[in-house]
């Protein structure tokens, strides 16, 4: 483990309600039941038969054909949205109004407006709230902070990363070609480089943004400059068209950090130093690890047992701000979903 990134078996236990048993969901289920102290006691869909087969793949014992019926269940303390985009505030909501902590996939709502409205109503329940990227809470992603709090590259003025995925194959009546679901790049992976920019450099005071539109009307590609201050830049890209690298590297004064693909999930790293000298951050020996997502559960848990709404690592703050730049490039785009 990395300094500051303690073992997620030692978490606090915290029982989950899954809403939406789709992909993403599966692996927050696998990756909760295998390596953290937390477990799954229910999940919810409108449809009966996707929730019974949720259940049966990963040992779930209470199934609820309704979102109502999820969150009202009294085992269930916090839920985890992994319903598309286009309901995720709705969904949370329902959550909190039931008096339950919620951790909401990314990207947290469609917009800041609705971002606001999520975290203005956990605030006025009590509940702990969390956007789910899980990046932030990764070893190698601590590790990287680690670096640059002892100055080892100098001063940041770059940092590049990219996110893509060939959808190709999928039909166009997939959540992530349709414009009624919220789908797109930029939502679904074009949210990773730019929290991962935020995360590094904070709130960008310019943010330019070229895109190209499928023919149902959500972004295939997205390209992204941010500027901080007189020098400082963020380099960006999300393609639903293409399989990228899925690499990162943040560039310094006296040196750069080159973080392997995929850079969001539990990865290595190389520090090159303009002296000659380098060091490598070792990937994580898979199955001892996991995906991923156990280190945002056990966040969760660890949180919630202290009593707090929100984790320092991923802050009501830095989620309204990260939907605030999204906002901003779709406006540059030239895309706007249906409600808004």
């Amino acid at each position: 483990m990395a300094p500051g990134v303690p073992d997620p078996t030692t978490a606090p236990p915290l029982r989950w309600g899954v809403l939406g048993p789709g992909g993403i969901a599966r692996k927050f289920a696998d990756n909760v039941t295998r390596f953290s102290s937390g477990s799954v006691v229910a999940v919810g869909s409108r449809s009966a038969e996707r929730a019974r087969q949720f259940a049966g793949e990963f040992d779930v014992p209470a199934v609820h054909a309704s979102y109502q019926a999820l969150v009202s269940a009294p085992q269930v303390e916090a839920v985890y949205v992994a319903s598309p985009h286009s309901e995720h505030r709705d969904h949370a909501l329902l959550a909190i109004a039931a008096g339950k902590h919620v951790l909401v996939e990314k990207a947290f709502t469609l917009n800041a407006l609705q971002a606001r409205e999520v975290l203005d109503a956990a605030r006025a329940a009590g509940v702990f709230v969390m956007e789910a990227m899980w990046t932030r809470h990764l070893p190698h992603v601590a590790a990287i902070h680690g670096v640059l709090e002892r100055g080892e590259i100098g001063e940041v003025v770059a940092v590049l990363a990219d996110h893509g995925q060939n959808m190709n194959r999928l039909p166009t009546t997939h959540r992530l070609h349709n414009r009624e679901l919220a789908g797109g790049a930029l939502l679904d992976l074009g949210v990773y480089p730019v929290s991962f920019a935020h995360d590094l450099l904070g709130v960008p005071d310019r943010v330019a943004a070229t895109g190209s539109l499928t023919s149902t009307g959500v972004d295939g590609q997205v390209s992204i400059a941010l500027g901080y201050g007189e020098r400082v830049q963020a380099c960006l890209h999300t393609t639903l068209w293409a399989r990228t690298a899925t690499t990162a590297v943040i560039a310094g004064t006296a040196g750069r950090i080159e973080v392997a693909g995929d850079f969001y999930t539990p990865t290595s790293f190389t520090v090159h130093r303009d002296d000659g000298t380098w060091w490598a951050y070792d990937r994580p020996v898979d199955g001892a690890h996991g995906g991923g997502f156990q280190y945002q559960a056990a966040e969760v848990a660890r949180r919630v047992a202290e009593g707090a709404t929100e984790s320092p690592r991923m802050t009501w703050q830095g989620t309204l701000e990260v939907m605030a730049t999204l906002d901003e490039v779709r406006r540059q785009i030239g895309l706007a979903y249906p409600g808004e």
